[in-house]
């Protein structure tokens, strides 16, 4: 599972996620590629050009990475880019996460890939209850993270999920809603976890729980 974003370093446009350079290859400016895409050959074709997402710090920063040549090694997809000619302008590069321009209006063609826009606000669903809503996606490395907010909870509570099968199993766009199959201890609190009857107490107890609630 996938889904492109246009925040951070990237334009205000909707992109969709595609690769992420993994390590230098050989001398000559190669890289080893994580894909995010069902259609490596189709992306990265001969003079396809790609939004990078590094560092500020870095020289290749608001600048595109143009594909001179894509292959298979040892089963492992590796690629060349124009203007990075040796092991050390490559090394420079590593991490890299590479973006394509997408028409808003238009999904994404791999499957299992949703644009930020598309997952933000479904309803969370768990055991055929909402228990949350989808409030932001975060992108890192390594996985996505759909960032829930439990129903009648504030930022505070907001749970980080990580966005593959396992424990999001069905994403339904036009249905609005995600279903999740958390592990145990994912949800710590959910509407009606703590909806278990208090003995009464007095005005000044009462207080205290309040405040110490509010911080």
């Amino acid at each position: 599972m996938s889904a492109g974003d246009a925040a951070g370093a990237q334009p205000a446009k909707t992109q969709l996620r595609v690769g992420r350079l993994v390590k230098a290859h050989g001398l000559k400016g190669a890289f080893k590629l994580e894909l995010y895409t069902d259609d490596p050959e189709g992306r990265f074709v001969p003079g396809k050009s790609f939004t990078l997402q590094v560092p500020e710090s870095s020289p290749w920063h608001g600048r595109e990475l143009t594909v001179r040549e894509f292959r298979w090694m040892n089963s492992h997809p590796v690629a060349f880019f124009e203007g990075v000619d040796d092991r050390t302008a490559a090394e420079g590069l590593v991490k890299a996460i590479l973006w394509i321009d997408q028409d808003a209006e238009t999904a994404p063609a791999e499957d299992d890939a949703w644009y930020d826009h598309q997952l933000i606000g479904l309803d969370v669903v768990r055991d055929g209850e909402v228990i949350g809503r989808v409030v932001r996606v975060d992108h890192f490395p390594a996985q996505d993270l759909l960032i829930v907010r439990p129903t009648g909870r504030g930022e505070d509570a907001d749970v980080l999920v990580p966005f593959v099968s396992a424990i999001v199993p069905e994403v339904d766009v036009e249905a609005g809603r995600v279903v999740v199959t958390p592990p145990a201890g994912l949800f710590e609190e959910l509407p009606g976890d703590d909806d278990t009857p208090q003995e009464e107490s007095g005005p000044d107890e009462s207080d205290e729980v309040a405040d110490s609630r509010e911080d």
